[in-house]
């Protein structure tokens, strides 16, 4: 198996381009802070995850690389949050991609709670 074939990149790198998309409409005064911030955050999910599969054989290293990409995507819903209340986002698609940082973050967790499972 590739990392990319794990269901938790595959929705976390999802995301991360949605959040792309829509972070192009942001104001242009959000440039330099929501609009980076989100897309740095999200992005950072996959490439964590990515990172993890291939320390997998060390499960103490796999488990810190999947807790930073857990971190990250609690950081992209916070992020999400002010995009919704600033109203940059409609409330049907700030749900859809909360839901679906709900999903990656719960597969990155069954991840972290069963190492032995990837190695």
């Amino acid at each position: 198996m590739r990392f990319k074939d794990l269901k938790a990149f595959q929705l976390s790198f999802r995301l991360a381009m949605e959040i792309f998309e829509i972070s192009k409409q942001f104001p242009k005064e959000e440039t330099y802070s929501l609009t980076d911030q989100i897309r740095r955050s999200s992005r950072s999910v996959p490439a964590q995850i990515a990172e993890a599969y291939r320390k997998r054989l060390y499960p103490k290293h796999f488990i810190s690389k999947l807790s930073d990409g857990d971190a990250e995507n609690a950081e992209t819903q916070v992020w999400l949050g002010f995009s919704f209340k600033c109203k940059y986002v409609e409330e049907a698609k700030f749900n859809e991609l909360m839901d679906l940082s709900l999903q990656v973050g719960k597969l990155i967790g069954d991840m972290m709670k069963n190492p032995k499972k990837y190695s």
